[in-house]
């Protein structure tokens, strides 16, 4: 570190999707590395309104390739989903070093220990270009996670790739994707390792109407005591879907869970914001019953989830503990049987 920056100016930048689904692998990958040059102008761009307290950037969800829709899981890996130390790993981290930024984002990600597959990772590049951390979505209706594999995962990787924080100038960042805020123990989870700032990339359904996710993003944010910055997508185009339904509503919460900036729809750079880590160690630090982070009594709360389980574990793994690429039916199957399973002791 070269010293702490302690109030700077964030950036959820809403930026288009143009997906790669209905092209083929050449293609796609041009268009992934020139998502990425249009970014950089956006960037470059943004700093004329931001001013240069600009130093955290988070992009949307899987904003080079947009989803899968159809394709098998090894051929989507194939693709659309990057290598670590790959080419687009590359131009990102270039346009991190260019404009002295740290850089999040969300991306399909292979492994080479999982041939294959992907995973959906959440990456932090540092002004340096290096990449400081990156977080695999862990809850997912239709794609492999490492909950898919865990005995397998945890053994190369351990807890701390589960859970990753980066302790860096700007605060303690951490990550989380798209509809995984709707579940409070991932957040939760970084928070307890140190989080301060939730870095959410997301590409989902806006309206000017309360949504599950938009809920999800205030509570968050209070009972953490983080800052939420949330980018959105400005339209996914070529899925097939009206591309403006996931467009608008990237937005920065603060650690009270008040809405400090908020995007309408388009590709823009309105939902920047300060974040002022001073103000919100104070609060952690201050005694009183908005205190929520210090008031938690983990204890009481630990049997319960330590004996209890709804969706299993392993489900990717063989007998042999080794992972085979799955049928897309595998999880809705894997759903429906856990809800049989909940139904039957009654919990449903």
């Amino acid at each position: 570190m070269t010293g702490p920056i302690e109030r700077y100016t964030a950036l959820a930048l809403q930026t288009r999707c143009d997906a790669v689904n209905n092209v083929d692998k050449g293609a796609a990958r041009t268009a992934m590395l020139a998502a990425i040059d249009r970014i950089d102008e956006q960037i470059r761009g943004s700093f004329v309104l931001t001013g240069p307290s600009l130093r955290l950037v988070v992009l949307p969800e899987y904003f080079m390739t947009g989803y899968p829709v159809g394709e098998t899981i090894d051929s989507w890996a194939d693709k659309a989903a990057i290598q670590v130390g790959g080419p687009e790993y590359d131009a990102l981290s270039a346009v991190a070093q260019k404009h002295n930024i740290w850089l999040a984002g969300n991306a399909y990600e292979t492994d080479a220990n999982f041939p294959g597959y992907y995973f959906q990772v959440c990456f932090i590049i540092e002004p340096s270009g290096n990449v400081i951390l990156r977080y695999r979505r862990l809850i997912s209706m239709f794609a492999p996670t490492p909950h898919d594999v865990w005995e397998k995962y945890l053994n190369l990787y351990g807890l701390d790739a589960v859970f990753p924080v980066a302790d860096t100038e700007i605060g303690r960042l951490a990550c989380c994707a798209s509809e995984e805020i709707l579940f409070p123990e991932i957040t939760r989870a970084h928070a307890l390792r140190g989080a301060e700032i939730i870095l959410h990339s997301t590409s989902e359904v806006a309206s000017p109407l309360m949504t599950p996710k938009e809920i999800a993003r205030r509570a968050r944010a209070v009972e953490n005591l983080v800052y939420v910055v949330s980018a959105n997508t400005a339209g996914v185009h070529g899925e097939g879907i009206p591309a403006q339904s996931v467009d608008g509503m990237s937005k920065i919460v603060d650690y009270k869970g008040r809405v400090m900036v908020e995007a309408d729809s388009g590709e823009t750079m309105v939902a920047h914001a300060e974040i002022d880590l001073p103000a919100l160690r104070a609060t952690r630090a201050k005694p009183g019953m908005p205190n929520y982070f210090a008031r938690q009594r983990l204890e009481l709360f630990a049997a319960a989830y330590g004996d209890t389980s709804f969706y299993p574990a392993n489900s990717l793994l063989d007998d042999n503990g080794e992972a085979g690429i799955p049928d897309r039916s595998h999880f809705i199957e894997t759903q429906r049987a856990t809800i049989e399973k909940l139904r039957d002791d009654g919990l449903i």
